[in-house]
């Protein structure tokens, strides 16, 4: 899974990294400083194409729960198994996005006792998570959401934790980010892509264990770059 990631790049370096057109980062870039630390229900950025040039939005980590799931944790995550029929469906057909990172946490070891690791690519460049986006009610406010995709996690993901974020090469990502309404075949299709992708992009990724201040969302400083860095053994 991924329950808390990493995105330290700025607004210029988001737009010059994916492509993005017709954003005006004067709308929200006071409001995006990169963080070290992105939280289920925090605002992040988000890549998404509405038909007219890919964007940088800001958007709530979150997404409204089902009616059979009134409460709990956020929803945050949705697995890459699921796409294709049920819940998830409508927003896999018409609502894709790319969710940046520098990288992801993870943790390892009994509750109370946990250490972090962060998983980043071998060369610490930016990952293309594949996500979902919706606009939705939450607690009675009307916002704009998203998910990240997840998979079965392999190679440095697979030794911290069973499941990763689903990521895009720069080819699976134009495909994914494609405002295209997918029928069932184009389904299958982009979901046959995502898995190629996303497995070409796990076998470039790393970890390290990191400072268990990580292990407090309260705790941890947002802004600190000593968050992701390697822990002092």
């Amino acid at each position: 899974m991924c329950g808390r990631s990493a995105m330290d790049a700025n607004t210029d370096e988001l737009i010059s990294e994916f492509v993005a057109q017709g954003c005006k980062p004067e709308d929200w870039w006071k409001e995006w400083h990169g963080s070290y630390s992105i939280a289920p229900t925090d605002q992040a950025p988000i890549v998404r194409d509405r038909g007219e040039g890919r964007i940088l939005e800001l958007v709530r980590w979150d997404w409204q729960k089902p009616p059979s799931r009134p409460t709990g944790a956020p929803i945050i995550n949705a697995r890459i198994e699921k796409l294709a029929t049920g819940f998830w469906t409508p927003a896999f057909t018409a609502a894709r996005c790319v969710v940046p990172m520098r990288g992801y946490y993870e943790w390892t070891g009994t509750k109370g006792d946990k250490t972090p690791h962060f998983l980043h690519r071998e060369d610490d460049s930016l990952l293309a998570a594949a996500g979902l986006t919706w606009s939705m009610d939450v607690k009675g406010e009307h916002v704009r959401c998203f998910v990240v995709v997840t998979r079965e996690a392999r190679d440095a993901g697979g030794e911290v934790h069973d499941r990763m974020p689903a990521f895009l090469t720069p080819d699976a990502m134009d495909a994914w980010l494609e405002s295209v309404k997918l029928d069932r075949t184009g389904r299958e299709e982009m979901l046959a892509a995502l898995d190629g992708s996303s497995t070409a992009i796990a076998s470039t990724i790393r970890q390290h264990v990191v400072d268990r201040r990580v292990n407090s969302v309260r705790a941890a400083d947002p802004s600190d770059p000593g968050l992701i860095a390697p822990a002092v053994q």
